[in-house]
């Protein structure tokens, strides 16, 4: 399998990550949907990543997409996300809480950084919108025990969370004061300390 996309990207270092963590190989491509568009158009025609081509060439793209993917190829037993209800759901909202507010903060960059001129009402509700979900998740992940948020071992809710905190910091550097969070906090440094964190990351760069 090929995966395109910078890891600079919280949606495509996620899976680099869930995939190292499975023992999937893949190539990764360090593709930027700025500067090697006409790369991945073929492969991604809205120029989305990540993209993961598949070994007989089909293409998913979307992280949460390809998540769901490589779980069909792992055993039920070994997934990241549970399997039954109601803790499915739980680590669902966690994950999508935590790829929302990424979505916000690429929103906010471009805002701010490609336009002209910026929107205020539209940058103000971008980030209140990050402010609120980090809120909610800071609280729900002090009122629970262990060093990952469900259970023992490390799942697909951590990591996102995880690449999350480190985009927003580095795109939106100052936005955030992690005091104010402190479970998140402590999440997020206990997870970048591992080393597939470590060997799957990528510092921000600005597109050009």
């Amino acid at each position: 399998m090929i995966l395109i996309g910078q890891y600079d990207s919280p949606f495509v270092r996620r899976v680099g990550v869930a995939m190292t963590l499975y023992g999937l190989p893949y190539e990764h491509r360090p593709w930027s949907t700025f500067g090697d568009a006409e790369k991945i158009r073929p492969y991604s025609p809205l120029l989305r990543v990540p993209t993961l081509v598949l070994d007989d060439g089909e293409t998913l793209i979307d992280s949460h997409m390809i998540i769901d993917h490589i779980d069909s190829l792992i055993e039920p037993e070994r997934r990241m996300y549970p399997v039954g209800e109601p803790a499915r759901r739980r680590a669902l909202k966690i994950a999508a809480l935590a790829a929302g507010i990424s979505d916000k903060a690429v929103s906010l960059f471009y805002e701010l950084k490609l336009h002209d001129q910026s929107s205020k009402l539209w940058v103000d509700r971008c980030r209140s919108q990050i402010f609120g979900a980090l809120s909610l998740l800071d609280a729900d992940r002090a009122g629970r025990t262990g060093d990952y948020w469900f259970g023992d071992a490390i799942g697909h809710a951590d990591i996102v969370v995880a690449t999350m905190l480190r985009h927003l910091t580095e795109a939106h550097p100052g936005l955030v004061s992690l005091d104010a969070l402190p479970a998140l906090k402590a999440h997020w440094q206990r997870l970048e300390s591992l080393p597939v964190f470590e060997k799957i990351r990528q510092p921000f760069i600005a597109p050009a």
